[in-house]
């Protein structure tokens, strides 16, 4: 009998312990992430500035979860363009650093080397994220241009159209 009292209360004692609506856990959360029109917006602005460079370029825009929102690509710009953008966009997402950074620290005999090997990731300057208000809200990835350096400059183009409206960082 003893026994049985022991196991109940320790069984209630587990319940509450995990149940979280009696400690007062929130099982929902709030996030803020980019629309599409902001998307779209920060996606011509990279795209105009490529162009008047001279540059023919496939600019990406995902949200905070690496997801595509906007894709535009020069008429001219060659194929892998658009999937080495989105590819850039989400990489700088996924490892919350801008894909230049990521570059230089994945080197060859580095210790984060090998993330280069994994299915995605595009460890190339083009990738940077757009954070407002404290929070990664997603990131513009531009690729076409001579350089990374130069997808960067494109990019940060993009960012800059919709800053006043999304409170940049």
């Amino acid at each position: 009998m003893r026994a049985r009292i022991a196991i109940a209360a320790a069984a209630a004692a587990v319940a509450v312990t995990f149940a979280p609506a009696a400690t007062g856990q929130k099982l929902l959360g709030t996030y803020q992430s980019l629309t599409t029109a902001a998307a779209q917006q920060a996606a011509q602005a990279a795209l105009a500035r490529c162009q008047k460079d001279g540059y023919t370029v496939a600019v990406a825009v995902v949200d905070r979860g690496g997801q595509p929102l906007a894709l535009l690509r020069d008429n001219l710009a060659g194929w892998h363009t658009s999937q080495a953008a989105i590819g850039k966009a989400a990489t700088a997402v996924s490892f919350r650093t801008d894909t230049t950074e990521l570059a230089a620290a994945s080197q060859a005999g580095r210790p984060s080397s090998g993330i280069r090997e994994w299915s995605g990731v595009v460890a190339v300057g083009g990738g940077i994220m757009i954070r407002a208000k404290g929070a990664l809200v997603g990131a513009i990835g531009v690729s076409g241009a001579p350089a990374g350096d130069a997808d960067d400059t494109c990019a940060k183009a993009g960012i800059a159209a919709i800053g006043d409206a999304i409170e940049l960082e």
